[in-house]
């Protein structure tokens, strides 16, 4: 027991801590969600999913590819985030590190310092973990982001990052496995100082699935997290017992103890009709700009026929909402 206790604290491996609190606003605000008719990016041949958008001049994603055997992450620009160039692969997992050879995708950019950083899924597909690759091939020799102690919550993987930054910290969401047959997927959240030496949260996990017949009762994952008027938001992709996949929404005033809200969207066009996941936003005035994968063949990982689209969230009164 003293053992566990150890591993538990030391090395500032966790610690207590919330996102910096927000006063909190309309209790009834919620948000409808309009959906682009058509995918926004392609890969023809092969799948793309996974976006995570910078803004800027050009606008980045950073989506992954996957070729029939192996996910690598890939970019694109734009000058408006709808109408996209693709620019070839940027990262594929080197098989002679910790990465393995499946996968080194699904990831979370932003840019801080005038640079991108991109935190990303490598490792066996059943434990993976999270790397870090900086702008100008700057790429961590380790993973910056392990797996928790022995049956902890997050024992067996690590992934789906979705990052934010808030001076002085970043912070990580993720999703977390345990050893549990089949695994449970809840949400855990750990913070950093430079992005590469984290701390996870003491009481994680802060999130879990819902009970029987939910639309997450299988899982929790791929978090994207932002704030607006008043709250920290987050979207989240459940999957239901067949594998199908929508989007749930989650509210907090501390980014830390989640109220999960009744909108749950699913993927409204034929491409997409039975996956919507890995979401990544945007705030734009009163508007959320979303990019998602959605595919529409129902399975948990690849061929699903996976292409990217977008859609905004537009905020509402729960009691005007359709």
């Amino acid at each position: 027991m003293w053992l566990f206790a150890a591993v538990l604290t030391s090395c500032g491996g966790y610690s207590d801590f919330t996102l910096p609190p927000l006063a909190g606003g309309d209790p009834t605000l919620t948000f409808t969600f309009e959906e682009h008719a058509g995918p926004v990016l392609t890969e023809p041949g092969q799948e793309a999913l996974n976006p995570s958008v910078i803004s800027g001049q050009p606008w980045l994603n950073f989506y992954s590819r996957f070729d029939g055997r192996i996910w690598h992450t890939a970019m694109a620009t734009s000058a408006d985030g709808i109408d996209w160039q693709r620019r070839g692969t940027i990262l594929s997992p080197d098989a002679r590190t910790w990465e393995g050879s499946y996968i080194a995708a699904n990831g979370s950019a932003l840019r801080d310092g005038g640079k991108w950083w991109y935190w990303y899924q490598a490792g066996p597909k059943a434990n993976p973990r999270i790397g870090l690759l900086r702008e100008g091939s700057l790429r961590e020799p380790a993973a910056v982001l392990g797996f928790g102690p022995y049956m902890s919550w997050d024992e067996r993987a690590v992934a789906d990052p979705g990052v934010i930054r808030i001076e002085p910290y970043f912070y990580l969401y993720y999703l977390g496995q345990d050893r549990a047959d089949p695994p449970r997927q809840r949400l855990g959240v750990a913070r950093s100082r430079d992005g590469v030496h984290w701390e996870k949260l003491r009481t994680n996990p802060i999130l879990s699935p819902g009970g029987p017949g939910a639309f997450d009762e299988n899982g929790v994952g791929e978090p994207a997290v932002w704030q607006f008027h008043g709250f920290y938001w987050m979207l989240f992709t459940g999957r239901d017992p067949n594998e199908q996949r929508r989007l749930g929404l989650a509210r907090s005033t501390d980014g830390v103890h989640w109220r999960k809200l009744p909108r749950v969207f699913a993927g409204s066009q034929a491409w997409d009709s039975q996956v919507i996941c890995d979401p990544s936003v945007m705030v734009d005035g009163e508007q959320i700009r979303v990019w998602f994968g959605g595919g529409d063949l129902a399975k948990p990982d690849e061929g699903l026929h996976g292409q990217i689209g977008y859609g905004i969230l537009r905020p509402v009164h729960a009691t005007l909402a359709p």
